[in-house]
């Protein structure tokens, strides 16, 4: 069993905030590149729409080879593709080539997040500790980084300037972690359990594989319903702050800044919470606080009122998603978390562009109130699940 921060976990940590620190140097530059490709909402929610295109394509096939050659060569090799064309938008001068551009970030984000929750789904199993928030706090807190540096900078350097540094980190962490990663010993695969966590007895054959299917099925929808805000407030928080409350470029990259040390801060006490509340506690309560928080942000006609709303957006939402995956991936393994996560960071890349098409149709802040809605959604699925019988009625 490896230790609590053994240094494989350390170096799975970096890849995390890794992760979070490219995304964010992306979704600061969107008003930015934007007006270089001279977009309208809706054409921008197009080209966004490549993300999500990008990344579903890749996440069913990187669980399988995750299975065939293991989650951690995949992981190093996920992260490279990513920090090769995160610069790739800031070169765009055209909706048309930012949607191509965007098409290879969704391959490199997606196929990245599918191998490293599958690797650390086999941490957490060998430690048997509930420790996927803490992995996922440490996105959060690369996103933190990534947004207040480029608020620093938007002003400062061009685009293709700020992502190329990004880019330059990425393969820096890429090579530093990925040696760790890769000569550390394996922690071992998790073995399948039920819905409630027990280890089944003996398998019931097709019956039990249809159960676990829809379980895991469910927890990717838990995870869409939430990760649908995630993605909305990570390409639209920044422009309803600049198009709908007229602030400064710095002011509103600290908008996704107050998000993300919420989210951050949260996902720092998942571990906690769920070992304490139970995990559909606190994703049904984060459901619920997302909810709340998303009105105030939207509808708030000042700006301390829409960042207070982002912090609790922040707060509810943080813990939903790496519970969700974590429990797909002790159920059905790489596989589990590669549908899981197909519907999960789906919700993620399809929140930006629809958000933008009803943007386009009814205004941006009455777009963002689709987000309270489907954390409230997720909240209602997080309750039902809990009440679905176990796998084995015998466990």
């Amino acid at each position: 069993m490896p230790s609590a921060w053994s240094p494989l976990r350390l170096a799975l940590t970096a890849f995390f905030t890794a992760d979070g620190f490219v995304f964010a140097g992306w979704v600061v530059r969107v008003p930015a590149i934007k007006e270089q490709v001279h977009a309208s909402p809706g054409a921008l929610g197009l080209a966004l729409l490549c993300i999500s295109a990008g990344a579903v394509a890749t996440m069913a096939v990187v669980g399988r080879l995750c299975v065939r050659h293991g989650t951690r060569p995949v992981t190093v090799a996920s992260a490279l593709l990513l920090s090769l064309v995160v610069a790739l938008p800031a070169h765009a001068h055209s909706v048309a080539t930012l949607g191509a551009a965007l098409l290879l970030f969704g391959a490199g984000y997606g196929a990245l997040n599918v191998a490293m929750n599958s690797a650390a789904v086999e941490v957490g199993a060998a430690l048997r500790r509930p420790i996927m928030p803490t992995f996922h706090a440490a996105y959060s807190l690369g996103g933190l980084c990534g947004a207040g540096l480029g608020g620093l900078l938007a002003s400062r350097l061009t685009p293709a300037w700020h992502l190329g540094l990004i880019a330059l980190v990425g393969l820096a962490v890429t090579a530093t972690a990925g040696t760790v990663l890769l000569r550390s010993p394996a922690p071992g695969r998790p073995q399948p359990q039920d819905a409630q966590g027990a280890r089944p007895a003996a398998p019931r054959g097709g019956d039990r594989g249809r159960r676990v299917g829809l379980l895991v099925v469910l927890l990717g929808l838990t995870a869409l319903c939430t990760s649908y805000g995630e993605g909305a407030l990570a390409d639209w928080a920044t422009l309803h702050l600049t198009d709908d409350l007229h602030t400064g470029a710095g002011l509103a990259a600290a908008g996704y800044a107050a998000y993300a040390f919420a989210m951050t801060t949260g996902r720092l006490t998942g571990t906690w919470l769920s070992m304490r509340l139970g995990p559909t506690r606190v994703m049904a309560g984060g459901g619920l606080l997302a909810c709340a928080g998303m009105l105030t942000a939207a509808l708030a006609p000042s700006v301390p009122l829409v960042l207070g709303g982002f912090v609790l957006v922040g707060l509810g939402l943080a813990n939903t998603f790496p519970l969700a995956i974590a429990r797909a991936g002790t159920l059905a393994g790489p596989q589990g978390v590669a549908t899981a996560s197909t519907l999960g960071y789906g919700g993620m890349l399809i929140g930006p562009p629809v958000i933008g098409f009803l943007a386009n149709a009814f205004g941006l802040p009455l777009a963002l109130t689709t987000v309270a809605a489907l954390a409230a959604v997720a909240a209602a699925i997080a309750v039902s699940t809990d009440r679905r019988p176990a796998a084995h009625p015998g466990s």
